[in-house]
């Protein structure tokens, strides 16, 4: 079975990978598999309850490290709290000046083209969104493996707003899809 600081080992050390923002996929996919092999409950199906249940929490554990990882953006967050950084996108609005014109620009358009029922419009501001956030990415990767934390937080920031756009616009599109 698993060592036993198992349960507290950040994920990247559980799936023993080097704690960068890029993360090479197939590793983790391969070092998901083999450590949910170790530890998958069927395995336990023959031991006591303590053990089962153990089994059981490392098998959740890895998920959701697996997850974590796998996602660029929470994986972003996640670097961050290790650092001791909250993103705080709750209660963390402040952004850039620029950032917050694109914002409204981009609100302005999704709401022109979905009065309009512009399928395409829609669907040309989603590819620039994905662009967007394309750049941005790469620009938060530097951010990170650079330590520069309050950066790469605002950064984190802005991107959950992008994806949030992208979400909304991607129902714009599925509503008049099925008007």
């Amino acid at each position: 079975m698993a060592s036993s600081h198992f349960l507290s080992d950040s994920h990247f050390a559980l799936f023993d990978l080097p704690q960068m923002f890029a993360v090479d996929a197939q590793k983790l996919d391969d070092a998901y598999r083999t450590v949910q092999a170790q530890v998958h409950p069927d395995r336990f199906a023959a031991a006591g309850d303590a053990q089962r249940r153990l089994a059981m929490q490392w098998a959740t554990r890895a998920n959701e490290a697996y997850q974590t990882l796998r996602d660029p953006l929470t994986r972003a967050r996640y670097m961050l709290s290790l650092r001791g950084i909250d993103v705080g996108a709750e209660n963390n609005t402040a952004m850039e000046p620029a950032f917050l014109m694109q914002q409204m620009e981009w609100r302005e358009n999704i709401e022109d083209a979905a009065g309009a029922k512009n399928i395409g419009a829609l669907e040309a501001l989603l590819d620039e969104l994905r662009d967007e956030e394309r750049v941005r990415f790469e620009k938060l990767a530097a951010l990170l493996d650079s330590q520069s934390d309050q950066a790469a937080s605002e950064a984190v920031r802005q991107l959950m707003f992008i994806e949030r756009v992208a979400q909304e616009i991607g129902t714009q599109i599925e509503r008049l899809e099925h008007a």
